[in-house]
């Protein structure tokens, strides 16, 4: 392979190749989000074919959702490690194989491996590798970019879910599945648009540390002529971890964390029933498919708009907030579809689902980026990303079961919106409780104040370095790093 150049620049170019950067990962998201999304309208098809029940054919959608999230971190180590190119193409090539295998299963168990495993691995390498190249190449227009860049999953889907629908009636769900396995080839395409990039806060970091790279060169020329090779090594890889994933110890890190593990197990299950329930309740099977395709043109409008409006001076401030208002909506919309029963009244609920969906999504990586900041961005999307796995794999066999107890959806879509609903609820209580206890915090702090370094890697301390930033002036250097090398 030839040598990636990597451009260096003092701050994000907010244009010029970011916009190919831009296209590039709406590419990946039409490849990866959207084609998961339109595996729910084979659901009936397993199951069929199978012989099996809801639970059991819902554990084929959770696997590739699980493997996509839960290997997000083993994805930003590899472009970080290699390069994001390599990465994505890599992803690519395990995604298609994974679908071409799928395509001669003769077990449920064969696409659990298949077409969940193998494939959600390769998703995994492409999804946030991808994202986090957005945000390094946008800084003002950033919600704007990630709008436009998520709105692969809904276009994807409002293309290909009536079109999948088709090459299954065509050339039954083998056929159709091979056929997809060469379009998902084209993540390689998308791999080879990601040029890398060096910012000036990316330099700032070994600048910063540059007692430590000494220390490293040391522990180079030690190992030739002493035995504490083993140890300087062990030194070497605890800091570099502690500096990549030092926010992992930020409490406004962890309170995100923790409501997105409610959020993951509310969203995920309607693009695995929404289909099944439309078919139960009298809908025809081109209709069904039909609002999965709604659902992916009004995701495209969520994404773009939301990351415009968010982007305006007006509300660039209060993304936050408009994150919650997001998905506490979605939570709503789930406690109001077991009441819609016909096609008619179904349609203005994948108008509205849609939409919100397609606003917290966009919102997710850029409120991200104001808790970690861009230099951690990649790491920090992976563990994002990674939290997701678990609600992704239990949510839908869980709805499943529901289902096949009670005889009715109603169970299902309401633990779902409630679940939304309490992320929204917990992630607004959170920010309440920061802002009371940032009024009595007393300025300035003292570098030299042994309470500075027990904030370090708390949400307080980082506040601190947020306001500084936004004043530009110098901030707390510790503070921004959430690593205390002394």
């Amino acid at each position: 392979m030839t040598k990636i150049t990597r451009v260096s620049l003092a701050s994000p170019p907010d244009g010029g190749w970011g916009w190919m950067i831009v296209a590039g990962c709406f590419l990946v998201t039409i490849c990866t989000r959207a084609v998961t999304r339109c595996i729910s309208i084979f659901f009936v098809e397993f199951q069929t074919y199978f012989a099996q029940d809801y639970s059991q054919t819902a554990w084929i959608h959770s696997i590739v959702d699980c493997m996509t999230m839960l290997c997000a971190p083993l994805g930003s180590v590899v472009s970080n490690q290699l390069s994001c190119q390599a990465g994505i193409m890599l992803g690519g090539l395990l995604a298609s194989t994974g679908f071409i295998l799928g395509s001669f299963a003769t077990s449920l168990k064969h696409l659990y491996l298949t077409l969940g495993v193998l494939t959600g691995l390769g998703f995994a390498l492409c999804y946030s590798p991808a994202i986090a190249m957005v945000g390094k190449y946008f800084s003002r227009r950033k919600a704007l970019a990630y709008g436009i860049a998520m709105s692969g999953s809904g276009i994807g889907t409002f293309i290909l879910a009536p079109v999948v629908q088709l090459l299954i009636e065509q050339f039954s769900w083998r056929g159709a599945l091979l056929i997809l396995g060469g379009f998902v080839l084209n993540l390689c395409v998308c791999g080879a648009l990601m040029r890398p990039i060096t910012l000036k806060e990316d330099r700032s970091v070994p600048e910063k540390n540059h007692n430590r790279e000494s220390q490293r060169e040391d522990c180079k020329q030690a190992s030739l002529y002493s035995p504490l090779t083993k140890e300087c090594t062990e030194t070497r890889l605890c800091c570099s971890l502690q500096q990549e994933y030092g926010f992992l110890l930020m409490s406004d890190f962890v309170v995100l964390a923790v409501s997105v593990l409610f959020m993951a197990y509310g969203c995920s299950p309607l693009f695995v029933y929404l289909v099944p329930y439309a078919l139960s309740v009298g809908v025809s099977h081109h209709q069904a498919a039909f609002l999965m395709s709604i659902l992916g043109v009004i995701d495209i409008v969520g994404n773009i708009t939301f990351g415009w409006l968010t982007d305006r001076r007006c509300l660039k401030n209060y993304r936050y907030v408009c994150y919650l208002f997001a998905v506490a909506l979605d939570g709503l919309c789930y406690l109001c579809l077991p009441m819609l029963q016909t096609f008619p009244l179904l349609v203005p609920f994948s108008c509205t689902f849609g939409y919100f969906d397609g606003a917290y999504v966009t919102l997710i990586p850029v409120v991200t980026a104001e808790i970690v900041g861009t230099t951690s961005l990649s790491s920090a999307l992976g563990v994002v990303y990674f939290l997701h796995a678990v609600p992704y794999l239990v949510s839908p066999p869980i709805a499943g079961w529901l289902v096949d107890t009670t005889g009715s959806y109603t169970a299902a879509f309401l633990l779902c919106g409630f679940a939304m609903i309490f992320s929204s609820i917990l992630l607004g209580f959170a920010r309440i409780v920061k802002r009371m206890k940032r009024t009595q915090v007393p300025f300035p702090v003292k570098d030299s104040d042994p309470k500075l370094q027990l904030w370090t890697n708390g949400s307080v301390a980082y506040s601190v370095a947020r306001e500084l930033d936004q004043k530009d002036e110098e901030p707390l250097p510790k503070a921004r790093s959430g690593c205390n090398l002394t």
